[in-house]
C-alpha cells in the first residue's frame, strides 16, 4: 500500500445527483411510495392474520413475501430519503456493509419463496386431490424456512469475501445505497473471486429459480388446457395470474440490471432499475395480490364490515 492511501471509515452515497428543488419533490414521492409500501404490506399481512380462511399455505407464503417486501424496502429507502434532504450524505463503513449483505440476503430469499409459491401452484393444479397431503403445514414450514437460512448463510460468503478485501478508497458511492457492484469500486485490490462470486449467484439464485418456476407453469398451463370448463379455466388463471405479474416484474428487474453488460447501462439507469427492484417492486406486490384476487378483496371487505358494524 503507497503511504497516501487511508482506510475508509465512512463513505458518501451521492444519490440523485440533481438540483435542491429536484430533490424535494423526489422526497416527497419517495415518502409517498414508501408509505404506501409500508401499508400494502401491512394490510396484506393484517388480512393473512385475521381472516381464517387465508389460513392456507398459499396466503402462508404471500405473508413472508410481504414480510420481505418491507424489510428489503427498509434496508435501503429511509437512509435514500435521509440524503435527500440532508447535506452531510456519509454513512459508516460497517453499516454500508451491513446495508450489502441484507440487500442481498433479503433479495435471494424472495426468489427462492417465490419458486416456492410457483410450486404451491403447481400442486393445486395438477395435483389437487393430494394438496393437503403434499403442502401440508410441517412442508410449508420447512420450505419457508429453508429459503430464508439459505439465502442468509449463501450471502454470508459474499460478506466474508468484502470483509477480506483492503478499502482505501474513492470515499464515495456513486448509488443511493451500499450496491455490491458499487461497493467493490471502493477496494484497492483484486476483486475478481468476489466477481465470480456474483455471477454464480446470478445462475444460482436468478436463473435457476427462474427456470423452475417457468417449469411450474408450463405443468400448470398444460393442465389448465385440459379443463373442460371455460369456468374452470378462468378460476385455474386467476390464482396463477398475481403470481405471474409479481415474478415478471421482479426477475425482470433483477436481470436486467445484475446479468446484463455493466457497460450497457449509465450509472443513472442502474440507479433507477435498483428504485425499481428496492421500492418500486414491494409497493406494487400487494396491489397486485389485492387487485386481482377475490379471496384477498371479499377478506378486506368482511373486515371493513365489521368495523362498520361496530
Amino acid at each position: 500500500m503507497g503511504s497516501n492511501q487511508t482506510w475508509v471509515t465512512e463513505v458518501t452515497l451521492l444519490g440523485f445527483q440533481v438540483d435542491s428543488a429536484l430533490e424535494f419533490f423526489l422526497f416527497g414521492l419517495f415518502s409517498l411510495f414508501y408509505t404506501l409500501m409500508l401499508l400494502g404490506n401491512g394490510v396484506i399481512l393484517g388480512l393473512i392474520c385475521l381472516d381464517s380462511r387465508l389460513h392456507t399455505p398459499m396466503y402462508f407464503f404471500l405473508s413472508h413475501l410481504a414480510i420481505i417486501d418491507i424489510s428489503y424496502a427498509s434496508n435501503n429507502v429511509p437512509k435514500m430519503l435521509a440524503n435527500l434532504v440532508s447535506q452531510k450524505r456519509t454513512i459508516s463503513f460497517v453499516p454500508c456493509i451491513m446495508q450489502t449483505f441484507l440487500y442481498l440476503a433479503f433479495a435471494a430469499t424472495e426468489c427462492l419463496i417465490l419458486v416456492v409459491m410457483s410450486y404451491d401452484r403447481y400442486v393445486a393444479i395438477c395435483h389437487p386431490l393430494h394438496y393437503t397431503f403434499i403442502m401440508s403445514w410441517r412442508v410449508c414450514s420447512v420450505l419457508a424456512s429453508a429459503s430464508w437460512a439459505f439465502s442468509f448463510l449463501w450471502d454470508l460468503v459474499h460478506l466474508v469475501l468484502i470483509l477480506r478485501l483492503p478499502f482505501c478508497g474513492p470515499h464515495e458511492i456513486n448509488h443511493f445505497f451500499c450496491e455490491i457492484l458499487s461497493v467493490l469500486k471502493l477496494a484497492c485490490a483484486d476483486t475478481w473471486l468476489n466477481q465470480i462470486i456474483i455471477v454464480s449467484s446470478c445462475v444460482c439464485i436468478l436463473v435457476g429459480p427462474l427456470g423452475l418456476v417457468l417449469l411450474s407453469y408450463a405443468r400448470i398451463l398444460a393442465a389448465i388446457l385440459r379443463i373442460q370448463s371455460g369456468e374452470g379455466r378462468g378460476k385455474a388463471f386467476s390464482t396463477c395470474s398475481s403470481h405471474l405479474c409479481v415474478v415478471g416484474l421482479f426477475f425482470g428487474s433483477a436481470i436486467i440490471l445484475y446479468m446484463t453488460p455493466e457497460s450497457s447501462h449509465s450509472q443513472d439507469q442502474r440507479k433507477i432499475l435498483s428504485l425499481f427492484y428496492s421500492l418500486f417492486n414491494p409497493m406494487l406486490n400487494p396491489l397486485i395480490y389485492s387487485l386481482r384476487n377475490t379471496e384477498v378483496k371479499g377478506a378486506l371487505r368482511k373486515i371493513l364490515g365489521k368495523k362498520r358494524s361496530v
